[in-house]
């Protein structure tokens, strides 16, 4: 099996571009933007955010703006180069899916070399900003987050359904990073924020998988609804949801916000819950493909809203002294 670093021959000749005019340019410039997925990039950023804000709040004390900053950089373009070495990896598989194949390499519109060559570059420049201007462990954070999304759920991802679990541990740790960056400690607290993430992108994945089951099955991508059923699938998110929910009331009884927080979490969660619980009961069929796509669209609600009630939730409570402080 080809390594998926080498560069086939095909990569290495010159590729057509679209000539002449700013049109041209311009579509040039957001191939190669596109190339580093700058909507997963800026989850990440939010979720960095989130943690450092949060670990300020808990602790009672910030690193300062300046070091904020620099782990939202380093954290930012560590994602950035594992996006565009996940692009260069996956170029013959997003090949065969629709939703992917217009994208920039599978259409050949950029050398696959440049994406392997901006990738290792912000990766390389990321988690050196980390290491010299953050923290240590904040690099070794986003060095493990790297190397668990590109070679290993890469590889794996082609082989079994329950590869998503190991992406999903990569999507986890951006909180932890911005934790480190606050307080230059990893406090066992924050491995609520982990879980929180960590349970979150397992139905949404799920949910995707299966109202895009056919797509996967054409790339020939062993994804859960396809190896073991529908009805497995909307078990394991009824499942993880489930759990989903302490999870998310964690902040509450750990102290860093008042019962405003604890509401919202729990409708939020309930509703996420209730979504997962009525698809599981339905049979297999158009309907149910709707709740799947239903679910997913209410997962990309569900973060932020849950994320910005966790924002407020910690301000009011270290603007009212209420917040316990980390030992």
């Amino acid at each position: 099996m080809a390594s998926p670093f080498a560069i086939p021959q095909e990569a290495q000749q010159t590729h057509p571009r679209p000539q002449g005019g700013p049109t041209s340019a311009w579509r040039g410039v957001g191939d190669r933007l596109s190339l580093v997925k700058p909507g997963i990039v800026g989850l990440v950023l939010a979720t960095t955010l989130a943690g450092h804000w949060v670990a300020a709040a808990v602790a009672g004390a910030g690193s300062g703006p300046l070091t904020a900053l620099w782990t939202l950089l380093g954290t930012g373009l560590t994602a950035a180069g594992a996006a565009a070495l996940n692009n260069y990896c996956d170029r013959e598989l997003d090949r065969l899916m629709a939703r992917t194949r217009s994208r920039p390499l599978p259409a050949r519109r950029l050398p696959a070399r440049e994406a392997l060559a901006l990738g290792l570059g912000l990766s390389a420049l990321g988690l050196a900003l980390l290491a010299l201007l953050v923290h240590p462990i904040a690099a070794g954070l986003a060095l493990i987050a790297l190397l668990a999304y590109v070679p290993l759920y890469t590889a794996l991802k082609r082989r079994t359904p329950w590869a998503i679990g190991v992406g999903g541990v990569t999507g986890a740790l951006p909180p932890l990073i911005g934790w480190v960056g606050a307080t230059g400690r990893l406090d066992p607290e924050a491995w609520a924020l982990f879980g929180l993430l960590f349970l979150w992108q397992l139905p949404h994945f799920w949910a995707l998988a299966l109202y895009k089951r056919s797509e996967y099955g054409r790339a020939g991508l062993p994804v859960l609804p396809l190896t073991h059923g529908e009805d497995v699938t909307w078990g394991q998110i009824v499942l993880h949801t489930g759990a989903l929910l302490p999870v998310a009331l964690l902040p509450y009884p750990l102290g860093w916000t008042g019962p405003g927080y604890a509401v919202a979490a729990g409708l939020l969660s309930l509703g996420f819950l209730g979504l997962a619980w009525v698809g599981r009961r339905r049979p297999p069929g158009p309907e149910r493909d709707r709740l799947a796509r239903r679910l997913f669209l209410y997962s990309l609600v569900y973060l932020p809203l849950l994320s910005l009630a966790l924002a407020l939730g910690v301000g009011a409570s270290a603007d009212a002294g209420s917040v316990r402080g980390v030992d």
